[in-house]
C-alpha cells in the first residue's frame, strides 16, 4: 500500500530551478570523488539481460523484473533490478586487477515497489564493484570502505553548501559500525525497521552488518538474494534524516560471495537450482575475481542532501493519483 508522510511545516529549501542546478551538482562531484577514493574506472552498463543469464538481482526474491521479447534477437530480456552481478563478470571481462575497479550509472525499474517518501518505480544509482584478495574479505575491509563512502558524501556536502548555504542538512562523518544481531539485542521489542530508526536517532550515521541470514529469534533482518553478498560480510549504510525523522538507507553493500559462501546461502534460501546458471557456474568454478561493491542511490543522496521530504522533488517518476494529491496539499513539488 502507497503512502506519503508529511512533515509538519514543510517547505523546499530550494526552488525548482536551483533543485536542478543543485542535483547536476552532486552528481558531477560525487561520482567523481567517489572514484578516486576508491580507484574505480567508470564503464558503460547494461539496462537489460536475457532472462537465462542469471545476471539479474532477485532482491528479495518476489519481485517481478520488467520484460519484454526482442523478435531481432530472438530471446527475451529483463530490466535490470541492480547490476550486482553483472559487474563481476565485467571485471573479469576488462580485466581489472586487484586494488582497482569500476562503478557506472545504473537505471532500474522496480514494477512491484511500494510508493513511499523514498521509494519509487524508477532507481537511479551509482553501481560500483573492485577486485580484493582474499584476504581482504574481512569486516575491517567492508568498514574501512563505507567510511571512505561516508567521507565522499561529506566532502560533497561540505562543497555543495558554498554555492547553498541555506540548506540546512548536516551529516556526521562519524559512522558507528553494528551488527543486525547486536541491534536485535539492544531494541528486542522492535522490529527490524525500528531498531535502525532508533540506532540512527542516536548515532546519526551507521553501517548496519550481516544481512540475510538468520538472527538470534529466528528471523532475518531483512531480506538479501543469496548470490552476491556474502552475509556474514555486507551492511547498509544509513544516515539519520531529520526532514523524515527517521534511518535513510543510502547505500546497499557487501563483500561478495566466494565458492563457500555462494554454495552455503543457495542451499540456506532453498535457491540450488540456480547453480547451473551460466554466472553461478563460473562463480562455483572459481572463475571469477574476488570482489567488493555495493550501490549507491543516486536519488537518494540528492534528495538527503538538499532536505527534501519525498524523491519526487529529485527525480521524474510516476506517481498514484492520492499521492499527487497528498503532495500538491502539503506544498511538495514533484517533478
Amino acid at each position: 500500500m502507497n503512502h506519503v508522510f508529511v512533515p509538519e511545516n514543510y517547505k523546499a529549501a530550494l526552488d525548482v530551478y536551483d533543485t536542478q542546478k543543485a542535483i547536476s551538482f552532486i552528481k558531477r562531484t560525487f561520482q567523481d570523488r567517489l572514484a578516486a577514493a576508491l580507484h574505480l574506472k567508470r564503464v558503460s552498463a547494461p539496462l537489460f539481460v536475457t532472462k537465462e543469464s542469471g545476471l539479474n538481482d532477485d532482491l528479495n526474491g518476489f519481485e517481478r523484473p520488467v520484460s519484454f521479447d526482442i523478435p531481432a534477437v530472438g530471446r527475451e530480456a529483463a530490466v535490470v533490478h541492480s547490476l550486482a552481478k553483472w559487474k563481476r563478470m565485467a571485471l573479469k571481462k576488462y580485466r581489472f586487477y586487484v586494488g582497482n575497479g569500476l562503478y557506472t550509472d545504473m537505471n532500474a525499474i522496480r514494477r512491484d515497489e511500494e510508493l513511499d517518501n523514498i521509494h519509487s518505480i524508477y532507481v537511479d544509482q551509482w553501481d560500483w564493484e573492485k577486485v580484493i584478495t582474499k584476504e581482504d574479505r574481512t569486516l575491517d575491509t567492508l568498514k574501512e570502505t563505507a567510511q571512505k563512502i561516508v567521507d565522499v558524501i561529506c566532502d560533497t556536502m561540505d562543497l555543495l553548501r558554498v554555492d547553498f548555504p541555506t540548506l540546512p542538512t548536516h551529516i556526521s562523518r562519524k559512522m558507528v559500525a553494528v551488527t543486525t544481531e547486536e541491534l536485535r539485542q539492544m531494541y528486542p521489542d522492535k522490529t527490524a525497521k525500528e531498531r535502525e530508526d532508533a540506532f540512527l536517532k542516536e548515532n546519526k550515521t551507521a553501517l548496519i552488518m550481516q544481512i540475510g541470514g538468520k538472527l538470534g529469534d529466528g528471523k532475518p533482518h531483512d531480506g538479501r538474494a543469496p548470490d552476491y553478498d556474502d552475509w556474514a560480510l555486507n551492511g547498509d549504510i544509513l544516515f539519520y534524516n531529520e526532514v523524515l525523522g527517521r534511518a535513510f538507507e543510502i547505500s546497499s553493500m557487501g563483500v561478495r560471495v566466494d565458492e563457500e559462501s555462494l554454495a552455503r546461502q543457495l542451499k540456506l534460501a532453498g535457491c540450488e537450482n540456480r547453480r547451473d546458471l551460466p554466472f553461478h557456474k563460473m562463480l562455483l568454478n572459481g572463475e571469477l575475481p574476488l570482489t567488493i561493491g555495493g550501490g549507491i542511490g543516486q536519488s537518494r543522496l540528492c534528495m538527503l542532501m538538499l532536505g527534501c521530504a519525498h524523491i519526487g522533488e529529485v527525480q521524474s517518476s510516476l506517481w498514484d493519483d492520492e499521492t499527487i494529491r497528498v503532495c500538491a496539499e502539503a506544498g511538495i513539488p514533484l517533478l
